[in-house]
């Protein structure tokens, strides 16, 4: 009996040892569970912060940072931000030349604002001919401080559009050297040989020089035997601010000429058709062109392909474009032909035809 009661007060004590054994593992494990999940949070932490860290300087190019990570994202949102902003102002540059943009404010130096030109006029002239210059300076294109007055006043430039001799360096480049230092109003085009079957090139250049140099709303070419009415011109310019993409002048059309022996003979009349006639173009002696269609010459220069005739080559530039052909009469000239003929357009225009 003894001896049982013994046995019995010996096994209670195991069984209850035994328990706490359990529990004891059960918290040691959950303990164990615990520290490596802290761990594992507090590891995952340090990667972010460093991946962070090195992701910073690989973007600023410094070799350490030791800012906080809130700052780090900060700046990583700023930077792309400003990638964003970068690429806003490049559409809106290209909006801009394309005419989606009224442009009439432009960026000078970067700091000031400066007002956009109305117009870049171009008088296409050839050596020999000082004397169709010394009477348009007379009669209608301001020198020295009235230039500058028209270009700030009325937005409006005026220069003698020329080329270089085929003897480089002969009398006539001189001559025009020496008339540009004194009067200073020329766009001597370097690249192009006067020539008279080379017309077309000349209005590319003469375009594609103005719309890189002058920020304007239009580009107006004029032969050197034409009387302009600057308020006139300028106020039928400003009539079709309105038009992103514009094509001003005379327009007309006519025939082709397809034999050699004729005065106004096209060597690639048959690209015209059966017709023989001529698309819609403006005519030569003045004519307006908006800047994107400037900028478009500028870009495609190389490629736009010429014909016997500067008005029909530039006529042809434009076809196939989304362009606006405004036909107007101030633009167009008829001659008489007695003495010192002048022929007069509505208000914009008169043509001297004999002045040599």
């Amino acid at each position: 009996m003894v001896n049982g009661r013994g046995s019995s007060n010996h096994r209670l004590p195991s069984a209850s040892s035994f328990q706490s054994r359990i529990c004891f593992m059960m918290l040691s494990m959950f303990a164990t569970m615990a520290s490596l999940y802290v761990a594992g949070r507090l590891w995952q932490d340090a990667t972010n912060r460093v991946h962070l860290i090195e992701e910073l300087d690989r973007r600023t190019g410094q070799g350490h940072s030791a800012i906080s990570v809130d700052d780090t994202l900060k700046i990583i949102n700023c930077r792309e931000q400003q990638k964003k902003l970068v690429a806003l102002q490049m559409e809106l540059e290209k909006a801009r030349t394309e005419g989606f943009v009224s442009n009439y404010f432009s960026e000078d130096s970067g700091t000031q604002r400066k007002k956009k030109l109305l117009a870049v006029v171009g008088i296409f002239t050839r050596f020999g001919r000082k004397n169709n210059r010394d009477a348009i300076r007379k009669a209608w294109m301001p020198a020295g401080a009235a230039s500058k007055k028209l270009e700030e006043e009325k937005g409006i430039i005026i220069r003698f559009v020329i080329g270089r001799s085929a003897n480089r360096g002969d009398i006539s480049d001189k001559d025009i050297d020496n008339e540009y230092r004194q009067t200073n109003d020329f766009i001597i085009l370097n690249d192009y040989l006067e020539a008279p079957k080379e017309s077309s090139k000349k209005e590319k250049l003469f375009f594609a020089h103005a719309v890189e140099n002058w920020n304007a709303e239009f580009y107006v070419k004029v032969n050197d035997d034409i009387y302009i009415n600057i308020d006139a011109l300028g106020a039928a310019l400003a009539s079709h601010l309105d038009k992103s993409r514009v094509y001003i002048g005379c327009m007309k059309s006519g025939e082709v000429f397809s034999q050699p022996s004729q005065k106004w003979y096209e060597p690639e009349w048959w690209k015209f058709g059966d017709g023989k006639s001529y698309f819609l173009h403006a005519s030569g002696e003045i004519f307006a062109i908006s800047h994107p269609l400037a900028h478009f010459i500028l870009i495609n220069r190389s490629i736009l392909r010429t014909y016997a005739h500067d008005d029909v080559s530039a006529g042809s530039w434009f076809i196939g474009l989304d362009v606006k052909h405004v036909d107007e009469g101030k633009f167009c000239c008829s001659s008489w032909s007695s003495g010192l003929s002048i022929s007069l357009c509505v208000f914009a225009c008169a043509c001297i035809k004999t002045i040599m």
